[in-house]
């Protein structure tokens, strides 16, 4: 071959798998042509591809007036050269690719590699992201375990609502992850191999290939599984595993994408109050106009990917709603771009979430100035029940203290002035209570409930021994350059 190329005595064809394709077709005659002008004998070689290399052969033999059985018997050599398998020496492997290649079956030994690879780079893949999980997971423990006593006001609506403490907001973030990391694990532990199970899942090639041997055909899905490291094969099949596989772990994905960026909405609308904010690098440029502003833009790049992997789980779902019977190709592009797409996103969503988590800065004097602003209102429970005990009548008071209350706001929303409740209900001779009295029920750690307990009960119970039983994937930290 290569002193006919030095030559120039080669003529190169790039020709695909796809035999029925017009482009295949053009191609070959091409060559054909070309090489017909030229005096033979002529070498037919293939630099990747024994099949293609038998193909242009079997077209040159059936031109030239070749049986059938010469075509066969010739196209066989290239299994005994490559293979050693022959008529005589290997009667039945023989017969079984003759069998394949007359189109009487598909080639299912390519099909369980194939299929068997894509298994396997997920459930890799899946393992690489469990490892970024699981240390997000960390750094947002001991975000919380940190910031367990701060008291800080919680929002339903957006609207202030009765307070919490910053490390127990941070516990809700946690444990969405932690579900996810559940579903990762489950659906990870529970992916199977296809198998060897042919064209349309019947394993009618093997069945003929051990001759009517039902024990091997049984044997043959366990070996596979064994060899590449799974517990077993999916006990039925079409030609190819279910697309609801891909469906499963793109949703497991697609569920981290959306902790991600619930997560990282609440750090926007926190930095936007100037009480929690991402990193920020000494030389970052908050924002091309406006010098003094430091943009999320960690947080918002989470959220921007976390979008395009929830929308993406769609991909999945639909091609394994769309497959015909026993198989349709219209699965194939899609998955190829879908699942690994999804995978890359995730990916760089959780290097973002590792750099936001390790090193986010918490201001405690904006919010103890947010929280005593809004803090009367909610202590007026508390008021009113030292006022029924200093002889009120609570129906009276309650009335009493909503009318107030409704005034404060006022004075806060209109004139733009500080909450002056406090002050009213000290001049109101119904309540009973001076300034003083009214300022000891201003300790926001009166108003956090359980928070700090439930906080490091959390870590303790659930955090803390999942950490322990991943201690060997800790250590992950990520570089972020915006």
């Amino acid at each position: 071959f290569n002193g006919l190329q030095n030559a120039g005595a080669v003529g190169a064809l790039d020709l695909s798998a796809s035999y029925p394709t017009t482009a295949f077709a053009q191609t070959l005659c091409a060559g054909l042509v070309d090489m017909s002008q030229h005096e033979g004998p002529y070498l037919i070689h293939c630099i990747e591809g024994k099949d293609r290399t038998g193909f242009v052969c079997a077209l040159l033999e059936a031109l030239c007036g070749a049986t059938y059985d010469e075509i066969v018997a010739d196209y066989m050599i290239t299994y005994d050269n490559y293979y050693g398998i022959t008529k005589e020496s290997a009667p039945d492997k023989y017969n079984a690719i003759v069998d394949l290649n007359e189109g009487k079956a598909s080639k299912p030994e390519w099909i369980a590699g194939i299929m068997a690879a894509l298994s396997i780079i997920m459930k890799e893949a899946l393992a690489l992201v469990h490892r970024k999980l699981v240390n997000v997971i960390a750094k947002l423990a001991d975000f919380a375990g940190n910031y367990k006593d701060l008291p800080t006001l919680a929002f339903t609506h957006f609207q202030p609502a009765q307070p919490t403490t910053v490390g127990k907001r941070a516990t809700l973030w946690m444990n969405e992850f932690v579900m996810d990391q559940e579903d990762l694990e489950y659906v990870s532990g529970s992916l199977k191999l296809l198998g060897s199970k042919g064209t349309t899942g019947t394993q009618a090639s093997f069945l003929e290939l051990f001759d009517g041997d039902t024990e091997k055909v049984d044997r043959l899905d366990p070996l596979i599984a064994e060899k590449m490291g799974f517990e077993s094969c999916y006990p039925v099949s079409g030609q190819t595993y279910s697309r609801k596989v891909d469906t499963r772990v793109v949703n497991v994905l697609a569920g981290i994408a959306a902790s991600a960026h619930k997560m990282s909405n609440d750090i926007r609308l926190l930095q936007h109050l100037k009480e929690v904010e991402e990193p920020f690098e000494k030389s970052q440029i908050g924002s091309s106009a406006m010098a003094y502003k430091r943009n999320p833009m960690r947080s918002e790049r989470i959220a921007s990917l976390a979008r395009f992997v929830i929308a993406d789980a769609l991909n999945p779902a639909i091609t394994s709603a769309a497959q015909w019977f026993e198989r349709t190709l219209d699965d194939s592009a899609n998955k190829r771009l879908s699942v690994a797409e999804a995978f890359l996103a995730v990916d760089g969503i959780l290097d973002l979430c590792l750099n936001v988590t390790d090193g986010m800065k918490v201001y405690p004097k904006v919010i103890y100035k947010h929280l005593m602003a809004e803090l009367p209102f909610m202590a007026t429970e508390n008021i009113m029940m030292d006022a029924v005990k200093a002889g009120g009548d609570r129906q009276e008071l309650h009335e009493k203290i909503r009318t107030l209350s409704m005034e404060a706001g006022r004075t806060v929303k209109e004139e733009g002035l500080d909450n002056n409740l406090l002050a009213l209900i000290a001049e109101d001779p119904m309540f009973r209570l001076s300034r003083e009295e009214l300022e000891k029920s201003m300790d926001p750690r009166r108003y956090v409930g359980y928070a700090p307990v439930q906080v490091e009960k959390y870590l303790d119970g659930v955090i803390r021994p999942l950490l322990e039983k991943n201690k060997d994937e800790l250590g992950v930290s990520a570089q972020i350059s915006v």
